[in-house]
């Protein structure tokens, strides 16, 4: 295998079997229990502006076989290197023809939700994950979430999302079972809303 050209890129997983078991465990609780905030707990170093869990998350669950779309705020040339060298995904030029999207900006790059692909009502497995970067998560305040995975009901306060974020998930929520998937990644935590979850602010 011919070396790639310039410096090398950051180390993925420190160890790759029992970190990536750690983090799908981590994104499987926290998808199977909607509000909840789950730390992944993998040591992983990734460049800027990726945090620890969403790298995690991608070197988890992206691969050669999972087209990926990037927003602006995350198409540097280190995070292209890291990517490719560690998951060697295919990066697509536009979220339609995504599987999986890392939003690093959501503020002005996660609106409109509709671009990204829903799945169709024979097929509703093949729409897109969003893996989306924000400033924090603080489970028992904020939204009030209902649906699957949800007791009664569960809080969640998620800083960073754009003004209309609700509204949006609610035409999501609404094309059932089509629908985009999202995990929340803030540090070194993970928090997940499935296209079943209500949001009330």
């Amino acid at each position: 295998m011919r070396p790639l050209p310039g410096p090398a890129p950051a180390p993925g997983f420190a160890d790759p079997v029992a970190d990536s078991q750690r983090t799908f465990r981590a994104l499987l609780d926290a998808i199977a229990r909607p509000g909840t905030v789950a730390r992944v707990g993998a040591a992983v170093a990734a460049p800027a502006p990726l945090s620890p869990a969403a790298a995690a998350s991608l070197l988890t669950l992206v691969d050669f076989e999972t087209p990926l779309w990037l927003d602006p705020a995350a198409r540097a040339p280190e995070v292209d290197t890291w990517l490719r060298f560690h998951c060697g995904a295919p990066l697509v030029p536009d979220a339609a023809q995504a599987r999986f999207a890392l939003v690093a900006g959501p503020a002005t790059a996660l609106l409109p939700l509709d671009r990204f692909p829903a799945g169709d009502d024979a097929y509703p497995d093949r729409s897109a994950t969003l893996i989306v970067l924000v400033a924090d998560l603080r489970p028992g305040s904020g939204w009030r979430l209902t649906g699957p995975g949800i007791e009664d009901e569960a809080r969640l306060a998620v800083d960073g999302l754009p003004a209309g974020f609700a509204a949006a998930w609610a035409a999501n929520r609404a094309l059932f079972p089509r629908g985009i998937d999202l995990f929340l990644a803030a540090g070194d935590r993970v928090a997940a809303l499935p296209r079943t979850v209500r949001i009330e602010e």
